[in-house]
């Protein structure tokens, strides 16, 4: 009989172990990689780096064809034809001492010369040699020392406008915290009663804007307020006749749909826009009107706009100006118009806000702002002596007691300048003005009956350190002193100088513009570009020299946002123009017509031809372009890594805008 159990008895090898291998623990099973299939993998690998590698040549040929065709239709700018002025002779003058020094350089490298060690030159036979050690001489004793007080001089300057920068973010991170901001004391005005709302006048000054003329009377038309109330006033200063009829017959198509709407042209042009606003504000009905709202030719507000700011005047007597900020309908057209993105976002939301906030102070931006008349006339109303007739009001208001105030949350639409030439011509205009303007206010900031604080504030932060500081230590530090430290090592500037603030200071700048975060680099070099720009601009007001009281009208293209209803209502009158004028019987009626056809008929021939765009060639740029390569080629032989990338990208910089290859180009 079998037996009903079994026993079986297994024994324990040696090495076994109750761990699972590391297949067994994933549940995975170890794969082995065939030949084919390995031969394959790297066939697939291979093809898309050559596919990389194709599509990078392709994009580089068509980019650098693309530049070739634009370099070869260079012109030199007029501004560059008219005048080589004595900046740019000095700049001329470190280039060539800078080559000059690169050259001993490299021949020092090429022969290893280690002759520092050596006291005195003339024992050295060779007339190469003893040059050389002329030279490290030379630099040692006089050369060194000037250069480092110079560099010592600008740092301090550097690091004060960077303190000012710094305390402005702080602020404006204050203002967010708190969600501070200007508040209504009450709903306002009573919307059932047009009696009760103030009578506001809105001016469009303009001067041959024949792209954008249409949308800001559109604009300013439809704004939301009684129409008994308000009365808008296009002041054109246009010298084209045709252009004159079209504005004409514009102003009186809103007139016919029952918009109080007035059209006025000086015959005799003066003061640019300082003389077009002082004209109109000498008509007799003005004194009819408490508020005056003054838009420029391309801006377009929200139907709302004067009922988020006039409501800011009531109960506030001392308030003199509510200021709007800007919004941009072209911000991401190219690089140049993203850059300016970043630096105008910051000017508005930071300094505009915290100086507002905090001072009840900053300067008019010339537009998207509302004055109360009054405050106009108590403070002697629109000058004519400078460029930056915005600010004169600003501060001559300032020192009678009137209050602003910034509305971060009212934006108005506007455009920004999509051509380097238009830019470059704007800056000007915008750095050389405060120079001329603080050059006349000075003695009336010290005589006036403001706060001490206040007037310390208006001179040395509103002026010196924001006008005239940050424009000088710019170009001074970053486009000569810093490649000039490439071949004088005693005065060579520390990396956190180059490098590490002003990377920081982009950073703070990019902050109110997060998603331009990838330009940041391109917006640090840019800035350093502009400052020979800026600079010149600042000395040219400062002393009066003769380019001071230029003043171009910036070129407008005429870009309307996709989302603004105010695009169809001017699509609309479009439409109709034509068909309103027939319908009128007066023998000027006819007139208008025959013009407006004759216009249309020129336009459509002019956009039928090809106009040749042609790029400028600022020779300034250029000449800052060669030096800072010149220095990094130097920096190269030395083996400075921090140093040798910023001045290379920097003449990168340069010469990418002296060549006129940012933005749009002009025909």
């Amino acid at each position: 009989m079998a037996p009903s159990t079994v026993t079986v008895t297994v024994e324990k090898p040696s090495g076994f172990t109750l761990l699972e291998p590391n297949g067994a623990k994933t549940g995975k099973k170890e794969k082995t990689i065939s030949t084919k299939q390995f031969t394959w993998a790297l066939l697939l690998k291979a093809q898309k780096a050559v596919n990389a590698i194709t599509w990078l040549a392709m994009a580089s040929k068509k980019k650098l064809t693309a530049i070739k065709k634009r370099v070869t239709m260079l012109e030199i700018s007029e501004e560059e034809g008219r005048s080589r002025g004595k900046l740019y002779r000095f700049i001329r003058a470190c280039l060539l001492i800078s080559i000059l020094g690169l050259i001993i350089e490299i021949i020092a490298h090429l022969n290893r010369w280690d002759l520092s060690l050596i006291q005195y030159p003339w024992k050295v036979n060779d007339l190469l040699q003893g040059s050389y050690m002329s030279w490290l001489s030379f630099r040692a004793d006089y050369a060194a020392p000037l250069v480092g007080f110079l560099s010592k001089f600008c740092i301090v300057l550097f690091l004060i406008q960077s303190l000012d920068r710094l305390v402005l973010c702080l602020g404006c991170f204050w203002i967010k915290c708190k969600k501070l901001k200007p508040m209504v004391d009450d709903d306002g005005c009573d919307v059932e009663d047009s009696s009760t709302f103030p009578r506001v006048l809105v001016q469009i000054p303009m001067c041959n804007e024949r792209e954008v003329y249409e949308t800001s009377i559109a604009a300013a038309c439809q704004l939301d307020w009684p129409r008994d109330r308000l009365l808008v006033q296009v002041l054109d200063d246009s010298d084209d006749e045709n252009l004159q009829f079209l504005i004409k017959d514009e102003v009186y198509s809103w007139s016919e749909k029952g918009v109080n709407i007035t059209y006025r042209h000086r015959f005799i042009r003066t003061g640019y826009k300082a003389g077009n606003l002082k004209s109109a504000m000498a008509c007799d009905y003005v004194k009819d009107y408490e508020f005056v709202a003054i838009l420029d030719a391309d801006f377009q507000p929200n139907p709302d706009f004067l009922k988020q700011t006039i409501p800011h005047f009531k109960n506030n007597p001392g308030l003199g100006l509510v200021q709007a900020r800007w919004s941009f309908v072209n911000k991401d057209e190219n690089l140049l118009t993203r850059l300016q993105n970043i630096k105008l976002c910051f000017h508005f939301e930071v300094e505009q806000q915290v100086n507002g906030w905090f001072l009840n102070f900053f300067g008019f931006n010339g537009t998207a702002g509302v004055w109360r008349i009054k405050a106009l006339e108590d403070s002697g109303g629109w000058l004519e002596r400078t460029t930056v007739e915005d600010m004169d009001i600003a501060v001559r208001a300032h020192l009678h007691g009137w209050k602003f105030i910034f509305l971060n949350d009212v934006r108005v639409l506007c455009e920004l300048p999509e051509s380097y030439e238009a830019y470059k011509k704007q800056q000007h205009r915008w750095h050389s003005g405060p120079m001329q303007l603080f050059r006349l206010c000075l003695s009336q900031v010290l005589k006036s009956k403001i706060s001490s604080w206040k007037k310390a504030n208006l001179i040395f932060l509103f002026f010196l350190l924001r006008k005239l500081i940050l424009p000088f230590y710019s170009f001074a530090l970053f486009c000569i002193i810093l490649p000039l430290t490439m071949f004088i090592p005693e005065a060579e500037l520390p990396n956190w100088v180059i490098c590490y603030v002003p990377v920081f200071l982009s950073f703070l700048n990019i902050l109110p513009a997060p998603k331009s975060f990838p330009f940041l680099v391109p917006y640090l070099l840019f800035e350093n570009t502009m400052s020979v720009t800026k600079f010149n601009a600042m000395i040219s007001g400062l002393f009066q020299l003769g380019s001071a009281y230029e003043w171009v009208v910036t070129k407008k293209s005429g870009r309307a946002s996709e989302s603004d209803l105010l695009a169809a209502a001017e699509r609309a009158s479009k439409a109709i123009k034509q068909e309103k004028i027939q319908r009128r019987a007066s023998e000027s009626g006819l007139e208008i017509l025959a013009k407006v056809q004759k216009q249309e008929a020129l336009a459509t021939l002019g956009s039928s031809t090809n106009k040749k765009k042609r790029n400028r060639l600022y020779r300034k740029e250029l000449a800052l372009a060669s030096l800072s390569l010149t220095a990094a080629a130097r920096s190269l032989l030395s083996k400075h890594g921090v140093h040798f990338y910023f001045l290379l990208f920097q003449g990168i910089s340069f010469l990418v805008v002296g060549l006129d290859l940012i933005g749009e180009q002009v025909s």
